[in-house]
């Protein structure tokens, strides 16, 4: 499991999958949330600008990156 450490309030769900290597790009990240790859605390989610707090968990393809403060 990633851990995301916070340095404002949230962070969008896009930058989270790239900050934790999931994708390599902006591009790929929209690609897999539009097509409803990625699970946000174990919903589907398909908002790339989806905004993550303290606690929140996302998994996607087996792996989870979980939001800390």
């Amino acid at each position: 499991m990633e851990i995301i450490t916070l340095r404002d309030e949230f962070i969008k769900l896009g930058q989270a999958l790239k900050a934790a290597g999931f994708v390599e790009s902006g591009v790929e990240a929209k690609e897999v949330i539009s097509d409803g790859l990625v699970l946000v605390n174990g919903e589907v989610d398909t908002r790339r600008g989806r905004k993550l707090y303290d606690g929140d968990i996302v998994s996607f393809e087996g792996q989870e990156i979980k939001i800390k403060k």
